[in-house]
C-alpha cells in the first residue's frame, strides 16, 4: 500500500507542503480548521501579496537574524527566484515593484490562490475543512505515515492560526517558545486632540531610528501609536525594549532628505511676524509632521532656529506598549530550533515535519515572510519524502 501523508494547516505552508508531497505521487489529505484554505494568504494579499524580494542573497538573509543559520539552507534550495517561478507556473508571472519587492501578476492572493486550489486537486490532494487538528490522537495524523504541521502563528486568528497548537506540543515535552507579536505597532501615549485629528494620516518618507538601527520609508499615525513599514522593520528589537525597561524611544527624522543645516536655513527665512505654524509650513512640514512636533514637546517649540531643526532631524517619541499579537502581521516564537533536525522534523516524534511560522524564527515584513513559510514548507516535504525513502 502506498504511503499516505497528512499535512495539518491549509495555509502557504501547508499548501506548499501538499504540492511537493503530492508531485512525488505520496497521497496527501490537507486538514484545515476553516471552512476553506488560504485563508491567511488572502489576508496577507489585501494590499499586494509581497511574495519575496529581489535583493542580494547575503543581505536577504540577514533579515532572518539569529534564525539565518538554521533557514539559509531551505532558502538556499528553494529561494526567491524558485518562488518566482513557482508563481509564474501557476499563471502569476511575478513583477517586481520599485522597492524590490516581488509580486504576483494579479497582486493579490485572490487568482493565484484560485489556480494553486485547482493544481492540488488535480494532484488527487484531499483538502478536508471544518476539521480542528485536536493533537497526535487524531484519527487522520494517526494512520498517516508521515505528518507535516503547519499550523501557523498566533497573528490574524481569524484566519485559524491561533496557537492553541502550543499547548498540545509543550505537553508533548517539546520546548516552544512564547508567541509573541512581531511587525506590529507601536503605541504612544497620544492626547486626544492629536489622536482625533491625525489618525491614519502618514507620515511620508520619514527616517525611524532606535539607537544604532533606523529604517526608511512611511510611518502612519495610528489611534494608538505608530505602524508602518520602518515601524515593522524595528519591531523586534522595539518589542524587546519595552519588555525590559517599560519604554522604548524613538527618533523621527521628518525630513530625511535634507541636512541640518539645511533644514535651519529654510526656518530662518520665515518672516517675523510668522506665527510657528507658518514657520513649520514654511519650513516644508506637512500638517501631520508640525501636529506631532507640538505633541512630543507639549507645544513647547523652540525659537532658535537650529535647535527647531534639530528636532525636526531627531523627534523623540516615547513608545510605551506593542500592539497585541491578534492586531500584528507575524507572530515571533514558536517550536524551538533545537527540536528539529536539518529536515525540520521533530526530535520526540520521528516522521512529524514542521513548516512555516510555528517555528521559531521572524523577519520584517517585505516578502521575507512568505519565503521563508514556503522556502521551509518544501524543505520539511523534502525531508518526509526522504523519511518515506522517496527521493
Amino acid at each position: 500500500m502506498s504511503p499516505r501523508a497528512a499535512v495539518v494547516g491549509g495555509g502557504p505552508a501547508g499548501l506548499m507542503a501538499a504540492e511537493v508531497l503530492a508531485t512525488a505521487g505520496v497521497p496527501v489529505t490537507v486538514l484545515e480548521q476553516m471552512r476553506s484554505p488560504g485563508r491567511k494568504l488572502l489576508l496577507a494579499g489585501r494590499g499586494g501579496l509581497n511574495l519575496t524580494h529581489t535583493e542580494p542573497i547575503d543581505a536577504f538573509l540577514d533579515r532572518y537574524g539569529p534564525a539565518r543559520p538554521r533557514l539559509a539552507a531551505a532558502i538556499g534550495a528553494f529561494g526567491p527566484d524558485d518562488l518566482r517561478t513557482w508563481a509564474a507556473g501557476l499563471g502569476e508571472p511575478p513583477f517586481v515593484g520599485s522597492s524590490g519587492r516581488v509580486f504576483p501578476a494579479g497582486f493579490r492572493a485572490t487568482g493565484l490562490l484560485r489556480a494553486w486550489l485547482r493544481r492540488l486537486d488535480g494532484l488527487g490532494v484531499e483538502i478536508r475543512t471544518n476539521h480542528r487538528w485536536p493533537g497526535w490522537a487524531d484519527a487522520t495524523t494517526s494512520a498517516a505515515d508521515v505528518v507535516v504541521l503547519a499550523l501557523g502563528g498566533a497573528s490574524w486568528p481569524r484566519s485559524g492560526s491561533d496557537g492553541t497548537w502550543t499547548t498540545v506540543l509543550s505537553l508533548d515535552g517539546i520546548a516552544v517558545v512564547p508567541l509573541r507579536p512581531s511587525n506590529m505597532g507601536v503605541v504612544a501615549d497620544w492626547t486626544a486632540t492629536f489622536r482625533e485629528r491625525f489618525a491614519g494620516v502618514p507620515l511620508k518618507n520619514v527616517v525611524l531610528r532606535h539607537e544604532e538601527a533606523s529604517a526608511r520609508g512611511d510611518v502612519v499615525v495610528t489611534e494608538h501609536g505608530l505602524e508602518g513599514g520602518p515601524v515593522y522593520a524595528l519591531s523586534a528589537r522595539l518589542r524587546e525594549a519595552i519588555a525590559g525597561d517599560g519604554t522604548a524611544t524613538v527618533f523621527l527624522d521628518l525630513q530625511a532628505d535634507r541636512h541640518e543645516e539645511q533644514v535651519a536655513g529654510r526656518l530662518a527665512r520665515a518672516r517675523p511676524t510668522d506665527s510657528a505654524a507658518t514657520r513649520l509650513r514654511r519650513s516644508g512640514l506637512p500638517p501631520v509632521a508640525a501636529g506631532l512636533l507640538r505633541e512630543a514637546t507639549g507645544n513647547r517649540l523652540p525659537t532658535d532656529h537650529l535647535a527647531l531643526a534639530q528636532l525636526i532631524k531627531a523627534l523623540p517619541i516615547e513608545l510605551v506598549a506593542t500592539m497585541p499579537i491578534e492586531r500584528a502581521i507575524s507572530s515571533g516564537g514558536g517550536i524551538d530550533l533545537d527540536e528539529v533536525d536539518d529536515t525540520f522534523m521533530l526530535h520526540r516524534r520521528p516522521g512529524t515535519f514542521v513548516a512555516g511560522e510555528m517555528l521559531d524564527w521572524e523577519a520584517p515584513t517585505g516578502g521575507y515572510l512568505l519565503q521563508a513559510t514556503f522556502s521551509t514548507a518544501v524543505a520539511a516535504a523534502t525531508g518526509a519524502l526522504r523519511w518515506l525513502g522517496r527521493s
